[in-house]
């Protein structure tokens, strides 16, 4: 899931990675297939899908499905692919924000799923418009911050971006993001290579404006809601305008 500041590492690092290892691969190697079937197969001369399919190896995916994946993407083979992106928006509770990004070949099947999954965790279908104001297109390049051993400054990283125009660096707990806009990313992550720094991941995302604070009741039912529409299968993102308080953070650090 996107879109979350620095409880969010704290949380992944908790979570049983099997369990939901096959939905990931699922959702990377779609990915890998809709950057292929807009930029073509090349990932030397399609930066998104080079983007795509390093993400997928970062994440373990293996080779063979890579390359299935960007072969069907090209149009190769019986079973090529064509999903559509579609957003929705909802409401959770506290009247948290959520954008929700499907990548799908059946619209209708998306559509029902994601409002089933709203409605019966807590949260309230919006009209188009309604969340996604609250949102801005930008391209994120997360970098950790321990990398060999050594550990990589704020300032150091601004340094080495700075000709690739970036507009904010971010401490996101154990790494740091690196916000620019879209047209902005391959050049970001290119100027971290350059500098002898690895990257988590290059893409373009949906930032909230602003991140509304909340107490752990509050969160916990909104990560409830977060969970259930992230674990549907046409849902490749969601995106939200919130993060646990001073005294929320300290309870899940705890724990």
């Amino acid at each position: 899931m996107s879109g979350h500041s620095k409880w969010a590492t704290t949380k992944h690092k908790k979570a049983v990675i099997d369990a939901k290892r096959g939905k990931l691969f699922a959702k990377l190697i779609k990915n890998i297939e809709v950057a292929a079937r807009i930029g073509g197969g090349d990932p030397g001369g399609n930066p998104t899908l080079y983007d795509a399919i390093q993400k997928a190896k970062k994440s373990s995916v293996p080779n063979d499905n890579i390359d299935r994946a960007v072969k069907r993407g090209a149009g190769e083979g019986s079973d090529a692919v064509n999903y559509e992106t579609i957003m929705y928006e909802a409401y959770g509770p506290a009247g948290i924000a959520l954008l929700i990004e499907c990548l799908t070949d059946n619209r209708n099947r998306a559509a029902s799923d994601v409002r089933v999954a709203i409605t019966r965790n807590g949260g309230t279908v919006a009209d188009p418009g309604s969340t996604s104001r609250m949102f801005q297109r930008k391209g994120v390049v997360s970098v950790a911050k321990k990398q060999d051993g050594k550990e990589i400054s704020e300032d150091e990283l601004l340094e080495a971006t700075l000709e690739a125009d970036p507009e904010d660096v971010q401490d996101a707990g154990e790494q740091f993001r690196v916000i620019c806009e879209p047209n902005s990313v391959v050049a970001v992550r290119q100027a971290i290579q350059a500098a002898g720094l690895d990257y988590d991941s290059a893409e373009v995302e949906f930032v909230p404006d602003f991140f509304q604070q909340v107490d752990l009741e509050v969160f916990e039912k909104v990560e409830k809601l977060v969970d259930a529409i992230d674990d549907l299968d046409d849902v490749q993102n969601v995106y939200g305008n919130y993060e646990p308080d001073a005294e929320a953070l300290a309870s899940l650090s705890e724990d």
